[in-house]
């Protein structure tokens, strides 16, 4: 079995309310391996987002240990977390937050440029990646003219323009009706299982999750096993 590129160790998150503390996880335990996709259950408020900016590294934890591809995060110093951040870890949301004023294949070249890749392997990689989400048609249109679902699609395309070890996805179809999100997560799941990307999920759809590899749930501030 191969090694997890994402493990969380005994992670606990807490948050100042006035002169309380709000618990929000307690004693949270992960592994995630490549190109496995697991997804994230549980209500509103239950502490889905959180885990997900701490394995992201945006966020610290109260406690325990955020390790990626073999590096303990939590010890790691700030530029040092954001060059893990960059290099090994996509984060796709339920708003797509793509740049309006940029082509969709410049927002997808957006993150190889800042990384130092050279323009043209840049545009190269992002018109493979639209390619394969099935917008080849698409690449020259500014957010504003294409649909929800294309939309989406860019933003996963962006998520992966680094060819991370882990995605992060925060309701990723959650602001798309069924059948847009049926097929918009249908792209989601081919190109991640394809570059073996790890994969964790956020989701209110019980559909959806079911054709992940694992759901898990956020219950009473631990994270178990459904």
């Amino acid at each position: 079995m191969s090694e997890p590129v994402l493990k969380l160790e005994n992670i606990g998150r807490t948050f100042a309310q006035g002169q309380e503390k709000l618990l929000v996880l307690e004693n949270v335990e992960l592994e995630l391996r490549p190109g496995e996709i697991v997804a994230l259950l549980g209500p509103s408020g239950s502490g889905k987002s959180t885990l997900l900016q701490i394995a992201g590294l945006l966020e610290p934890p109260t406690s325990g240990t955020v390790v990626i591809d073999g590096i303990d995060c939590s010890k790691a110093r700030d530029n040092k977390r954001t060059e893990v951040r960059r290099d090994k870890i996509g984060f796709v949301y339920q708003f797509h937050h793509l740049l309006p004023e940029f082509s969709a294949l410049e927002n997808v070249m957006m993150p190889n440029l800042i990384a130092g890749v050279a323009k043209s392997a840049a545009r190269a990689h992002a018109t493979e990646l639209l390619t394969r989400m099935g917008l080849a048609e698409r690449l020259s249109h500014r957010p504003a003219k294409l649909s929800g679902g294309e939309q989406q699609r860019v933003a996963i395309a962006r998520a992966l323009a680094n060819d991370p070890l882990v995605l992060l996805a925060d309701e990723p179809t959650g602001n798309l009706d069924e059948q847009t999100a049926e097929m918009v997560f249908n792209y989601f799941l081919d190109a991640t299982r394809d570059r073996k990307v790890a994969a964790l999920v956020a989701t209110h759809n019980i559909e959806l999750a079911r054709r992940m590899d694992r759901v898990l749930h956020v219950r009473d501030h631990h994270l178990v096993t459904a």
